[in-house]
């Protein structure tokens, strides 16, 4: 085959790493020295910080419960305010020591925990081979699916007309009602199922019309999702990339979490010397200026007052970490965020790699490259950190004006008049908005930093202009694939679901184990927890398979418009979606 070299180099070789270059250094150099700074900031707090803080908790003297002269009281008992307030020496009962609260265990039998990997495992076997059945079931399930929404619009728009002939004789009308919270009483209004029926059937003829003009278009989401499926088989290796996001994300939470703890509690107790009751000896020379050590303090160093103590005044905040602590916060959160983002922005740019590099490939799977996955990881790395890291600031400058929001409506809460409200509400709305459309010019700009290897700005450009000259198979293919994935995400959790009920309610026995279901009081946590658990592992597989719909989506958008089927721009489309689209691939002359 001849190919078009210019046309070659632009498109297949850009895939397979040959034409790229680095791309948004700036913005590449301005994500490291954050990330430099974020060490810096974690290195503060550990330097700075105690973790005593946050294993051990504080009595009202300062000291920590459970170690040193504590270590028998692990836990900080509250005082009783009435006893407190008729004590005649509160502070001299607080240095007599705190007594300890009885700890309390759980109705919670533990070894029911050991049956939740046997779930989640199922969870998993069941969302791979849903995926990799989608090229053989796709186009029987989407149909059916189809025709079950059209199915329940058309029962709603018979159960309406039934509610409304059958309340023919009422004379009941909203005059009559005016405004209540009880929406039974509209029920009983006639008109109010005359609405339901005009507006049900309104949606079922919009819902016809579109699936009798826009049959090919659904034809084609059913060819690209074959085509996925297709490609998830000969690249098993993508649906278990989730892992190493979900690995990174623990990273970033983590270290966000130790770095925003360990400079909270950087503020050490401050004891001072006070004579507990000055009537008692020669207390003159002690004025509460003198600092003291609690676990080295002596009454035998003050012979003349019997009564001095070693008492805890407050917290230091001096110093010029203590200071700054929460600008380090405020760095802590917008790093974090930033970091997470891009995370999340490196696992959509090595999926669309990978799934690119096979449309790419020319004679499948044979031009397929080795390691797609691993290689499209590599180039992201290489070439894209900085065009990631632009789009994953953009996106966070604006997690960060929601934040601030989100921060004012609950601070001035009470203070707000309807007005200011319902300007608040517009802001959050219009973020909210934002934020949904950022993402997803993000998410389709990093498909094109894939393919192409340009700029984060370039590549958002084209792919939102390409996009906009194919909305309509844009909305086709969005709302198919939901539906698809919805139902393939309500199959594997209520499959699994159901399982871990009749499990842990006793109507399935597993042979060889000693879990009883009987010793069990409230076996509703265990069943949560298990479908949580089973969403999750088919939220991942899911979200690689819906970025495979999308790359291959991108990819056919481009091939249609770059090719012609000519021996020197061929198309790289499958032969079934060649087939839909009445074209093909004209053989090279010979001669």
């Amino acid at each position: 085959m001849n190919y078009d070299l210019e046309w070659f180099c632009k498109v297949c070789a850009c895939v397979l790493c040959v034409c790229r270059s680095c791309t948004d250094i700036i913005c590449c150099v301005l994500f490291m020295l954050v990330i430099a700074g974020y060490i810096v900031v974690g290195i503060l707090a550990w330097l700075y910080g105690d973790p005593r803080h946050v294993l051990y908790p504080r009595n009202s003297t300062g000291m920590f419960c459970g170690i040193g002269q504590n270590k028998d009281k692990p836990n900080v008992m509250y005082f009783d305010i009435i006893k407190c307030a008729t004590a005649t020496n509160v502070m001299a009962a607080a240095l007599q020591g705190l007594q300890c609260p009885t700890t309390q265990v759980p109705d919670l039998y533990l070894n029911s925990f050991s049956i939740f990997p046997d779930g989640l495992v199922i969870a998993m076997v069941v969302s791979v081979l849903f995926l990799l059945l989608l090229r053989f079931t796709a186009p029987v399930l989407i149909w059916v699916l189809i025709i079950g929404v059209l199915a329940v619009g058309a029962f709603g728009i018979w159960y309406c007309y039934n509610e409304y002939i059958s309340l023919a004789t009422s004379t009941l009308t909203f005059n009559n009602v005016g405004f209540t919270t009880n929406v039974q009483v509209y029920l009983q209004v006639r008109d109010t199922w005359l609405a339901f029926l005009i507006i049900l059937s309104i949606v079922e003829a919009i819902l016809l019309l579109a699936l009798i003009f826009l049959r090919t278009r659904i034809f084609i989401a059913i060819a690209l999702i074959q085509e996925t499926s297709k490609a998830l088989g000969h690249m098993m290796s993508t649906l278990f990339y989730p892992i190493v996001t979900f690995v990174l994300l623990l990273v970033c939470v983590s270290y966000w979490g130790i770095t925003a703890l360990y400079p909270s509690h950087t503020s050490a107790p401050v004891y001072k010397v006070v004579a507990m009751n000055t009537t008692q000896g020669d207390c003159s020379v002690i004025r509460a200026n003198e600092t003291c050590d609690p676990e080295m303090f002596n009454t035998t160093q003050y012979p003349t007052c019997p009564s001095a103590r070693c008492v805890f005044i407050n917290y230091n905040t001096e110093g010029l970490f203590q200071k700054n602590l929460f600008n380090l916060q405020i760095y802590n959160v917008i790093a974090f965020l930033w970091c997470v983002n891009f995370v999340i922005a490196l696992g959509h740019c090595t999926l669309a790699g990978a799934f690119a590099s096979y449309y790419w490939a020319f004679s499948k799977p044979a031009d397929i490259p080795t390691f797609p996955l691993i290689q499209s990881f590599m180039r992201a790395l290489r070439y894209h950190v900085g065009s990631l890291a632009f789009g994953a600031l953009i996106l966070t400058l604006v997690q960060i004006v929601r934040i601030i929001l989100e921060y004012l409506d609950h601070k001035f809460k009470e203070a707000q008049n309807p007005c200011t409200r319902f300007i608040m509400c517009c802001l959050k709305c219009c973020f909210y908005c934002l934020e949904k459309f950022i993402k997803f010019i993000n998410r389709n700009a990093y498909i094109m930093i894939a393919i192409y290897g340009k700029n984060f700005c370039v590549s958002a450009k084209n792919a939102f202009s390409l996009l906009m000259r194919n909305i309509i198979r844009v909305v086709v293919l969005d709302k198919v694939t939901d539906l698809l994935l919805f139902f393939g995400k309500l199959l594997v959790v209520g499959g699994v679901g159901v399982l871990a009920f009749f499990f842990f309610s006793g109507r399935i026995q597993t042979p060889g184990t000693t879990f009883e279901t009987a010793a069990l009081n409230y076996y509703w946590m265990p069943i949560i927890t298990v479908v949580f658990g089973a969403y999750l592992i088919a939220h991942g597989f899911f979200s690689v398979y819906n970025m495979g719909v999308d790359t291959l989506f991108l990819c056919f958008l481009e091939d249609l418009e770059r090719n012609d089927g000519s021996p020197q721009k061929p198309y790289f489309m499958s032969k079934n979606l060649m087939k839909i689209l009445n074209k093909k691939n004209k053989p090279a002359k010979t001669g």
